[in-house]
This record gives C-alpha cells, sequence and structure tokens, in this order.
C-alpha cells in the first residue's frame, strides 16, 4: 500500500494530517476554513458516510445519488485538506481507498451535534438520520454542550468573547460561496436547514454575528460589510425558519430587531464544536480567531460534549452511529 501522509494545495499550505495546519499571515484563518469546508452538503454527506465505514468510490457512488465529477472532485478537495488520506489497496487496477486522518476523524462532534439538532429541530427529511448510541451505557442520546474546565453545561449565554488576533470578519467569511447538493422534486434533504444557516458565505457569516450579538439591520450590515440586498435576504430566510425572530426596535418601531430564538441558539454546539476544531487544526500566525469563556468559571472555554442518558463525557471510539 502507498500512502499520501500530507498534502498541499495550490497556493503552497501543507495540511498534515496529524498535526495542525500553520497559516500565513493575513490569510483566511481558522474559522474561515471551515466554514468553506462544513458548508458544502456534499462534503457533509461524503463525511456522514465515512464516519459509516465507506472507504472506497464506489461505497459513496451507492449511496448518494452524486455524479462521477462530483464525487472525485470533492474527495480530492478533503484528501488536499487532510481530512482524507488516499491509500492504494490495489496497485495493478491503481485504485484507491479513502480513509479519515486524526484530522478527519475529529470532526465527529460537529456531525454529531448536526444531526442532533436536525433531529429535535426539523420535521421532515428526505432520508433517514442517523441513530446515536452511547456504547458506555448503551442507549439513543443526546449530546450536551458544556465546559470542559468545570464540568458544568453551557448554553449560548453562558459564554462570552468574541474576535481574537486572528479574527476579523472578512478574513472569517469563506473564501468561496459555498453551494448545496441540488435536489430532486420534494426531496427535503440530509441537512436541510443546517445547509441554509451555513450553506452559504453571507447565510455563515450572519448567523455568527447574531450570535455575537448583533440583532439589528444596520449592526449586520456594518460588520459583515455585505451588500443590503444579500443582508435582508438572509434575515428573510433566517426568519421564515425560525431560527430568529424579529420584534419591533427600540429605538424605533420601523427598525427591526432581530433576535435569536430557542431553535436558533440551539444551533450555537454546532457552531462552537465547528470553531472549536477549525482552530485545534488551522493555526493561524497572529493567534485563535476566536476566543471565549466560560462566564460561571471564569476560565477559557474548553468544550466537552457529555451523554443526556448517563451524564458520561462522549468520546469518539465509545459513539455508534447507526443506520437500522
Amino acid at each position: 500500500m502507498t500512502r499520501q501522509s500530507a498534502t498541499q494545495e495550490a497556493g503552497g499550505l501543507v495540511h498534515p494530517p496529524d498535526r495542525p495546519t500553520r497559516l500565513p499571515r493575513g490569510s483566511t484563518n481558522a474559522v474561515g476554513l471551515t466554514l468553506g469546508l462544513i458548508g458544502d452538503e456534499w462534503n457533509l454527506l461524503i463525511l456522514r458516510y465515512a464516519m459509516l465505514g465507506a472507504r472506497r468510490y464506489v461505497d459513496w457512488k451507492d449511496a448518494l445519488p452524486i455524479s462521477d465529477a462530483v464525487l472525485t472532485r470533492r474527495l480530492a478537495a478533503l484528501t488536499a485538506i487532510g481530512v482524507f488520506e488516499k491509500v492504494e489497496y490495489q496497485a495493478s487496477a491503481r485504485r484507491y481507498e479513502y480513509t479519515l486522518t486524526k484530522r478527519g476523524r475529529d470532526l465527529w462532534p460537529v456531525l454529531l451535534n448536526i444531526w442532533a439538532w436536525e433531529a429535535e429541530w426539523v420535521p421532515s427529511h428526505g432520508e433517514r438520520l442517523p441513530r446515536r448510541v452511547h456504547q458506555t451505557c448503551g442507549r439513543e442520546f443526546r449530546p450536551v454542550f458544556g465546559c470542559g474546565a468545570c464540568g458544568r453545561p453551557a448554553e449560548a449565554r453562558d459564554i462570552t468573547g468574541g474576535f481574537g488576533p486572528s479574527g476579523t470578519w472578512s478574513r472569517s467569511v469563506p473564501a468561496a460561496t459555498t453551494r448545496r447538493r441540488s435536489q430532486t422534486a420534494g426531496e427535503a434533504g440530509m441537512f436541510p436547514e443546517t445547509m441554509a444557516l451555513i450553506g452559504n458565505r453571507w447565510s455563515a457569516a450572519l448567523l455568527g454575528a447574531a450570535f455575537q450579538g448583533a440583532h439589528r439591520f444596520r449592526d449586520f450590515e456594518q460588520w459583515l460589510g455585505a451588500p443590503p440586498t444579500i443582508i435582508a435576504d438572509r434575515l428573510r430566510v433566517f426568519c421564515e425558519l425560525g431560527v430568529l425572530a424579529q420584534s419591533p426596535g427600540a429605538e424605533r418601531a420601523d427598525w427591526p430587531d432581530y433576535r435569536l430564538t430557542e431553535k436558533g441558539r440551539a444551533f450555537y454546539p454546532t457552531v462552537m464544536t465547528a470553531v472549536d476544531w477549525g482552530q485545534r487544526w488551522f493555526r493561524a500566525a497572529e493567534g485563535p480567531a476566536l476566543v471565549y469563556t466560560h462566564r460561571a468559571c471564569g476560565q477559557d472555554l474548553k468544550i466537552r460534549l457529555t451523554c443526556d442518558q448517563c451524564g458520561g463525557v462522549l468520546r469518539g471510539a465509545e459513539v455508534s452511529v447507526l443506520l437500522d
């Protein structure tokens, strides 16, 4: 077998599969790179089946309504960023497997939180969501987001913080517009509302701004630097999804406020586990893009996920993802 142990993009970035990528000064930061990866539904679907054991090209072709061209491009991109390792398993026919690297396996908390949020807040799916079983207690579970420093559960309102040394809006927005997979009529898709929230560069940025405290139209416009028509469209979609709620503004009734709903706040663990993954695997020369503190204990936030059934800490090797 031959293996690809490190990968390099055209721009010169090296993505070792077992240690962080070093980002040059002034480049797209960890948040922007992470949103570019998980804000593509094909990437999420490919990763979903990889977590279930897919390794060969035919495994994804059998499982997904995906064209050869799209699958080839996505596998190449995920390999280039160090999520997959391309391993030749049949030299005579030049056939390859795509195995998850340590970097790739570390994405399990992000997928786990997406599945949990979609299961609780999105009423219909064209495809069945996987069951999540905690092997330690043998029960289906919901992940509980918490602080690893003090061991307590945490919600969005319990966390304070914002941009760090490499954090600006311009560096945190994905470099390219991400795209959702095309759908047949009436098919809801595996991650229908997750993609509405993070499957577009401005949607992802607007959601981040809402979690950082933006609630007026001019806040979103000034912070993000996006055209007003785009801001208005994303706010409309988020309100239709029930992620934001519109109410009369305190200054003027015709200047509405846009506040996160319970459904919107429930997406916080997905955002934070994605940020956590990104900042562990993409290290900017200036320092982290985002820094957070848990108000209850005053410590830097270290994310911990626990099982809502037994209270045990969730670890990747002890979580089973099942389709049955």
